[in-house]
């Protein structure tokens, strides 16, 4: 009923620059907050950074000062600017959001993407 579809990750080398899209279809009603989640292989999913409908942001500590998370609510689309790169950055990124369907206006639930790999190269 929602699609996420993250697009922009790839390989860069360290210091660099990259930026992920994730665009949001179907049979949405109402989204309420966004979010970037990374996971490295052997490690637990983490939170990178989320967004409220407000545009009042939060990011994990390690990423602060270097991504910027934004969206997009003409065309449900949140991005998240990744500059400095480090190789420590190196994970599958998913995209979250919190939303409601046309058919259950009421009900949010949380839905996933698939995921966008970002390699950084040392």
């Amino acid at each position: 009923q929602v699609q996420l579809v993250e697009s922009g990750g790839g390989l860069v080398q360290a210091g660099g620059s990259l930026r992920l899209s994730c665009s949001v279809s179907g049979n949405i009603f109402s989204i309420d907050s966004m979010g970037w989640y990374r996971q490295a292989p052997g490690k637990q999913r983490e939170l990178v950074a989320t967004i409220t409908t407000g545009s009042s942001t939060n990011y994990k500590d390690s990423v602060k000062g270097r991504f910027t998370i934004s969206r997009d609510n003409d065309k449900n689309t949140l991005y998240l600017q990744m500059n400095s790169l480090k190789p420590e950055d190196s994970a599958d990124y998913y995209c979250n959001v919190y939303a409601s369907t046309i058919t259950a206006s009421w009900r949010y639930m949380n839905y996933w993407g698939k995921g966008t790999l970002v390699t950084v190269s040392s």
